[in-house]
């Protein structure tokens, strides 16, 4: 699990492609500090598991259905992408629940620069409009946010100067894709009041 705090900027070292997955070096002595092999890393908001770590270094494996899901498919060396080591039991949980489960990519329509912060638009993949609500959290590019206003293909939110300083949400620019994890309670209410036993091929 994770809060949605960006704790540190990583660089992709490395992108090698499978036939249908991928495996990732990224930079990040941060994160690398104290994570072992087998321990967890949201990359972007994504969770990862850690299966190599070496001089300030980490390998993930991605796999289909993440780089379906996710903008992961299109990472190149050289990117940026932020980076949160998964939270302790103790420690505080200063953003929201973040499973690092993406759950669709939504791009950036608008932005509009303030005095001292930016109002940002992004749209919304289709279906997703329904977990997302005014005042609540979301998850965008694996920082937590809260969302100023919603509508049924888009949804606003405002950064403050230490998140445009301290995360990828800074040099984002139109047209540029996030991976967006809505509130997970939302989707556990829905599924409790559906009661849609769902079925496996």
């Amino acid at each position: 699990m994770f809060t949605g705090i960006v704790e540190e900027l990583g660089t992709v070292r490395a992108v090698e492609h499978g036939d249908t997955d991928a495996r990732l070096v990224l930079d990040g002595p941060l994160v690398t500090a104290d994570t072992p092999v087998g321990g967890s890393v949201a990359v972007d908001g994504v969770c990862l598991t850690v299966t190599e770590v070496s001089d300030g270094a980490f390998t993930v494996d991605v796999m289909p259905e993440t780089l379906q899901r996710s903008t992961l498919g299109g990472l190149r060396p050289g990117d940026v992408v932020n980076l949160e080591r998964a939270v302790r039991a103790d420690g505080r949980l200063d953003g929201h629940i973040v499973q690092g489960h993406v759950d669709g990519v939504g791009h950036l329509l608008a932005r509009h620069p303030g005095p001292r912060w930016d109002d940002l638009v992004v749209g919304l993949p289709t279906g997703l409009a329904r977990y997302v609500a005014e005042k609540g959290s979301i998850a965008v590019s694996g920082v937590s946010l809260t969302v100023t206003q919603v509508a049924p293909d888009r949804f606003g939110i405002s950064l403050i100067p230490t998140t445009l300083e301290v995360t990828t949400l800074g040099r984002l620019g139109i047209g540029d894709p996030v991976n967006l994890e809505v509130d997970v309670i939302a989707k556990y209410v829905e599924r409790l009041l559906t009661h849609d036993e769902g079925s496996l091929g």
